[in-house]
């Protein structure tokens, strides 16, 4: 399978996703926006992955390439292709599909629950992971569930935290850090304050099961390939 990244800044990597790629034999390419970065030919991959970044979705003047991203990913979607979006990457295709991105109630940063919605229970990419389970977050912005789309997870904080609209899927949380990759994040965060947010002692603590997250990762980029090819 061919896989086509789009990357917003340095300190959002692939994490485990990069890892599954490489074990199960598919190609990376990657469009970093941040650097100047071009639209690719939609011919050319199968699956498009959309990565986080520390910027809004909504802060066009201050990153003028997003209007471009956000112009191949109508495109994309128009086309019915593959994609996966996480954490802003999430956000923009919600925002493309008609759900608004704003404010959270809480900033999320940290090891919390996530819980499958009832509705979400048939859906092969979601019943792929537990019902209920503990994964990674780093957000302040949220979106609303796209019109018709699935509403797959929630947590106590963010209520939306996956969807899927035919072959377009979001997550809010993150299945793909690794202590590793956080290591970015880490030094960029100025403050680690609020009901919802762990500091990096807690998250990144022996307790915490990153390869528990790593395989429930697997277990999902798994089920989407079987859909994809």
């Amino acid at each position: 399978m061919r896989i086509h990244v789009f990357e917003h800044d340095d300190t959002e990597t692939l994490g485990s996703i990069e890892a599954w790629a490489a074990l199960r034999g598919h190609s990376i390419a990657r469009t970093r926006w941040y650097e100047g970065g071009t639209a690719p030919d939609l011919g050319t991959w199968d699956l498009l992955v959309v990565m986080g970044g520390p910027m809004n979705i909504y802060e066009d003047a201050a990153y003028p390439w997003l209007l471009k991203e956000k112009a191949c990913l109508d495109q994309a979607i128009a086309q019915g292709k593959w994609m996966l979006g996480v954490c802003l990457g999430a956000q923009l295709l919600a925002d493309r599909l008609g759900g608004p991105v704003t404010k959270g109630a809480h900033t999320e940063i940290g090891w919390h629950a996530v819980r499958r919605l009832p509705e979400a229970d048939a859906d092969p990419l979601f019943a792929a992971l537990p019902q209920e389970f503990e994964a990674m977050h780093w957000h302040g912005d949220t979106f609303a569930i796209p019109p018709g789309a699935v509403h797959g997870y929630a947590s106590r904080a963010c209520r939306n935290q996956a969807f899927r609209k035919g072959n377009v899927v979001g997550l809010q949380c993150h299945l793909e850090f690794t202590r590793e990759a956080l290591a970015g994040l880490v030094q960029a965060q100025e403050r680690f304050e609020g009901a919802f947010v762990q500091t990096p002692a807690e998250f990144l603590g022996e307790g915490r099961d990153y390869q528990a997250l790593q395989e429930r990762m697997f277990a999902f980029l798994d089920a989407l390939a079987g859909q994809v090819s």
